[in-house]
């Protein structure tokens, strides 16, 4: 059975704050690491009342000191918000701090409103238009010196930090099949591409000193309980944040609810339930048969788990399921 890993946004639950939503991400951490979980990876948004790890590169820090073993990275850095300089200098500071256990996920979406995402960039149409010479560029600056090279990132150069494209549309997967590099899609709430962005990706591979074959890791949401009814009630906190979402009415993490009736429109709740089309959420049984039916689907390399529960014991709990599922599958092949 292929390795599980773990996608983080250090939710900022109702009633939490950062500084407890930063601690539950070490917390979180700590048990992957303990359950043999082989990635733990942050994603940068901003501007977003509910998610704490906008500064990703410190939260990946964050987490990789309380770690000893399981690799940490972001999933993923929005590299147009960023001088790739600037990411070649971070990143090869954790590298440092942290050798072979460093990832680097590369995303070109902005991770948040128009608004901020100038307050960010200042130049919007260079960023989004120069987002494949970025990924060279800071390639470049990760590797090995060369002698003609006129700007050397010092932390960076010759790191050789290990670089992923991230996408949820077929660009990105054009891009890392051209520059040979590991691709992880967006699945977790982007369904409509998956199957032609990973078809798209392994066909116009092409072999790099990173990668010599094509390396897929496909994102879920996941919520596991002892019941099937729990992880359902469970998952509503999910479902309220993406139906608050959609009328752009961005909060903290809230508490589930015994019911959705009232708290979303009809069409609203087309919407959650299509960009969950792939959650994985049940008892242990439930996640069971739906991993396994997801993976002989996508025939992915790698599933990485996004764990939207609002109670940090339930979500640390639905982490040791979804490991015991895993063993599981892996005793069965």
């Amino acid at each position: 059975m292929i390795p599980f890993s773990i996608l983080d946004l250090s939710p900022i639950t109702e009633g939490g704050s950062v500084a407890q939503s930063l601690e539950n991400s070490r917390r979180l951490a700590i048990a992957a690491e303990a359950n043999s979980y082989k990635r733990f990876w942050l994603a940068e948004h901003h501007g977003m009342k509910g998610i704490a790890s906008a500064a990703t590169s410190i939260v990946i820090s964050h987490v990789a000191s309380a770690t000893k073993t399981i690799r940490v990275g972001s999933g993923g850095v929005m590299l147009p918000n960023h001088s790739p300089l600037v990411i070649a200098e971070q990143f090869g500071t954790l590298a440092a701090l942290y050798p072979g256990r460093i990832d680097l996920g590369l995303g070109r979406a902005p991770g948040t409103d128009m608004r901020t995402a100038q307050a960010l960039r200042r130049n919007m149409e260079a960023s989004g238009n120069n987002f494949p010479n970025d990924v060279v560029e800071l390639q470049a600056l990760l590797g090995p010196v060369s002698e003609d090279q006129k700007i050397i990132a010092v932390p960076g150069a010759d790191s050789n930090v290990p670089i992923w494209l991230l996408g949820s549309s077929h660009f990105s997967a054009h891009l890392a099949g051209m520059l040979g590099l590991p691709f992880a899609f967006a699945s977790h709430f982007a369904p409509d591409m998956l199957l032609s962005a990973l078809e798209i990706y392994r066909e116009r591979f092409t072999p790099s000193p990173q990668l010599d074959k094509p390396h897929v890791m496909v994102g879920v949401m996941g919520v596991a309980a002892d019941t099937d009814e729990e992880a359902n009630y469970l998952f509503t906190s999910m479902q309220q944040s993406f139906a608050a979402l959609r009328r752009n009415a961005r909060g903290r993490f809230p508490p589930p609810v015994q019911s959705m009736d009232g708290l979303w429109g009809p069409d609203e709740k087309i919407f959650v339930n299509h960009a969950m089309s792939y959650a994985v959420v049940g008892g242990p049984e439930t996640i069971r048969r739906k991993i396994a039916a997801f993976v002989e689907l996508t025939k992915a390399d790698e599933l990485i788990i996004s764990m939207p529960i609002f109670d940090m014991a339930q979500r640390l709990h639905s982490l040791e399921l979804f490991a015991a599922a895993q063993r599981s599958l892996a005793a069965a092949t």
